[in-house]
């Protein structure tokens, strides 16, 4: 029956809720670009107010680690450290790229087998930060800054067709039209957030309040060839 605060600042959409038992107690998002500072800290005081729900109760903060944008993750962790540290609560740290890659379990293709799910975010010209998992949500390449070229993708479909999913995947559609890649405009939501946060907080995988750091990616770049 956890009670779990998340926080999502990675992209231009920003959301922070309350979930219990896997259920949303209250959410907010925000659209509004440049505002996610502002709109973090005031929303989860309404929030918590609206729902009734005292933060001294909660059992851990969840929060977007990246990859993403750079000022934004900057602040989500930095408000959900600050939380986690002086209600003395446990912080649950969610990869961009895994919550993606959960997002593509309500594709039509999903269950084709031997599916890959590469989870892709914009990171300019023709570059992603970008993961491959398989449908068991394990991850068969890490996530890296990866620069893209059609050479890239044959390489990819010999070992199984491709489900492209994120803000980086329309970048794909001007590199192949190979008929194993295909493409979804599917993005996570809450849900994905309740599946991963709750599975974290099961297994107690929580992140090092002194040590952990968002996951830019930014200083690594793999060229295909």
């Amino acid at each position: 029956m956890a009670i779990i605060l998340h926080i999502d600042t990675a992209g231009e959409k920003a959301m922070v809720a309350f979930t219990k038992n896997k259920e949303v107690l209250a959410i907010k998002e925000n659209t509004v670009p440049n505002t996610h500072a502002a709109f973090v800290q005031a929303s989860i005081q309404e929030l918590a107010r609206l729902a009734n729900i005292d933060l001294h109760l909660i059992d851990a903060i969840a929060v977007t680690m990246g990859p993403g944008s750079y000022t934004g993750l900057r602040v989500g962790l930095a408000s959900a450290k600050g939380i986690a540290y002086a209600l003395q609560k446990p912080l649950i740290g969610l990869s961009t790229l895994a919550l993606l890659a959960h997002a593509a379990k309500k594709s039509p293709i999903f269950t084709s087998h031997g599916l890959q799910i590469f989870a892709m975010i914009d990171a300019k010209r023709m570059e992603v930060f970008g993961a491959i998992f398989n449908q068991a949500q394990e991850i068969s390449l890490k996530e890296q800054a990866i620069e893209l070229d059609s050479a890239y993708f044959e390489n990819l479909v010999l070992n199984g067709p491709l489900l492209c999913i994120g803000s980086g995947a329309t970048k794909v559609k001007d590199l192949t039209n190979h008929p194993s890649v295909w493409y979804s405009d599917l993005t996570y939501n809450i849900l994905d957030f309740i599946a991963l946060a709750e599975s974290k907080f099961a297994l107690q995988a929580f992140e090092d309040l002194a040590y952990s750091s968002p996951a830019y990616l930014k200083e690594f770049y793999i060229k295909s060839k």
